[in-house]
């Protein structure tokens, strides 16, 4: 948590040495700081915790970028489409994910991407319960979602 701090405040100072506080500029001075941490701290114990959750955290965002470009077209494409492709269905997803935050934010991610909606979750919070449009094989969406999203999301959480 210290080096993340670190690196905020070199992000800030970077913003206020260049003289525009933006976005932008707030990302490219952070940027520059997890570089410069990465050299200094290149054999650290703390290494292995804050470098690593930054890497899941940006695979996990292409991964969930991937998704919604993919869904985004997929669904566009159907709406073109004078006969539409669409197999929609409720299937069950068995989940991995334990906490009120990860079940939470599983279900949130999964209806953020079009075509997919999270419905309800079991009694037993074993199972998120979702409507999606294109049910070809429920087992492949099952190993979609379990392989890519929440795998990637409890490797950032956990």
């Amino acid at each position: 948590m210290q080096l993340f701090i670190t690196n905020v405040l070199i992000s800030m100072l970077w913003a206020l040495l260049t003289g525009r506080v933006t976005v932008g500029n707030l990302a490219v001075g952070f940027a520059l700081g997890y570089l410069a941490l990465t050299l200094m701290y290149s054999n650290a114990v703390e290494k292995s915790s804050y470098f690593q959750k930054t890497v899941q955290l940006i695979r996990f965002t292409l991964i969930f970028f991937k998704e919604l470009i993919v869904s985004s077209w997929r669904v566009a494409v159907d709406v073109v489409k004078p006969l539409p492709l669409m197999r929609p269905g409720v299937i069950g997803i068995p989940l991995d994910a334990e906490t009120d935050l990860e079940i939470t934010l599983l279900a949130n991610v999964i209806s953020l991407t079009p075509g997919t909606l999270s419905l309800d979750v079991s009694k037993d919070r074993k199972t998120l319960y979702i409507h999606a449009m294109y049910v070809v094989n429920p087992d492949d969406l099952r190993a979609e979602i379990k392989d890519g999203l929440e795998r990637r999301l409890l490797e950032l959480l956990r």
